[in-house]
């Protein structure tokens, strides 16, 4: 019963990329979207990420779902079978907590685990199958922030979205308004989310957590160069970018970027696919030394912040799990 979305096509790929770097490079200031940070090896990456002693993130998050995680299956599915959903899934790390929590509760469960990128849905798929008897994982390859399509639970079941690993942080407020809105239009009355927030904390151990000593994030932040010139054949020399990570206080959030060191022109050729011809544009990017391209934000949310943002848009909190030291929240709400 296990199947695999269809990965988007070659094409439909490159033509979605070449898309975000043209209306992004040409911006000022120049920007990118987050979501390219994860290829195959951005993806591996960012796993590597997780383990890093200066992360925090995932180590808080894992912990309160070790300790709450069957309370919170059992308030998302009070007296039904649960289906469980996972946007920006990856490789669903920590989420087996909480798939082993609900295998406990009922024999089988339906996980649908949404991610942009194949490979790790496919590797999470071998991993959960194997480590879990009951649950049948049906990966979606699917840019959720563009357009969230759900199929209806099972007759008699209940969704419940897992929308964790402050993954709400890479965007702004009205963004992360518009995004909840939409998991919320896809999802029947009785249905839940739980919604995974970063909280905020002192600036030094913020910083850190983006500017770790081994330099993993600085290489998971100028893979995105590397991306652009495999699949685009751009000529960005990475190491003409510096790795920067900064705390916005004004706005709240960790700002990544890539600083040129040096005034440069890079091209990035961007071809224009028709039906009967192909056509390629040589787009000449210029930079000036100190210049940035923004990369990411991760907003950090203060208490009780996440459970307004889910009462606006029809969601009735339940409940919210916090560590000892208040790093982190877990918010369980339900649609109403």
């Amino acid at each position: 019963m296990t199947t695999l979305a269809s990965p988007l096509s070659s094409t439909f790929a490159a033509s979605l990329v070449a898309a975000a770097v043209t209306e992004g490079l040409l911006a000022r200031p120049k920007t990118l979207p987050a979501w390219l940070f994860y290829d195959e090896t951005g993806s591996r990456l960012f796993d590597q990420i997780t383990a890093l002693p200066e992360y925090y993130l995932t180590r808080t998050e894992r912990a309160l779902f070790a300790a709450h995680a069957s309370e919170i299956i059992a308030l998302a599915a009070e007296s039904q079978a649960l289906q469980i959903v996972e946007l920006g899934a990856g490789s669903c790390e920590k989420t087996l907590v909480l798939l082993r929590a609900a295998a406990e509760r009922q024999d089988t469960v339906l996980f649908e685990p949404v991610d942009v990128s194949a490979a790790p849905l496919e590797a999470a798929r071998e991993r959960i199958e194997r480590e879990i008897p009951g649950v049948l994982v049906s990966p979606r390859v699917q840019d959720y922030t563009r357009s969230l399509a759900l199929d209806p639970p099972l007759t008699g079941e209940r969704r419940l979205v897992l929308y964790i690993g402050s993954s709400i942080g890479n965007f702004d407020r009205a963004e992360a308004h518009a995004l909840v809105s939409a998991i919320r239009a896809a999802l029947a009355p009785g249905d839940a989310i739980l919604l995974g927030v970063d909280l905020v904390k002192d600036e030094t151990l913020l910083r850190a957590a983006y500017n770790d000593a081994a330099g993993v994030t600085e290489a998971f932040n100028r893979n995105l160069l590397h991306r652009l010139n495999r699949e685009l054949g751009a000529n960005f020399k990475p190491d003409f970018f510096a790795h920067r990570a900064i705390w916005n206080p004004a706005k709240s959030r960790i700002e990544m970027h890539l600083e040129s060191v040096l005034r440069q022109i890079v091209t990035v050729p961007v071809h224009d696919s028709g039906l009967s011809s192909e056509r390629r544009t040589d787009l000449q990017i210029e930079f000036a030394r100190g210049e940035t391209i923004h990369t990411e934000n991760s907003y950090k949310y203060q208490p009780g912040e996440a459970e307004s943002l889910l009462e606006s848009v029809g969601f009735a909190p339940i409940r919210t799990w916090t560590d000892r030291r208040g790093w982190f929240a877990v918010s369980l709400a339900r649609a109403a």
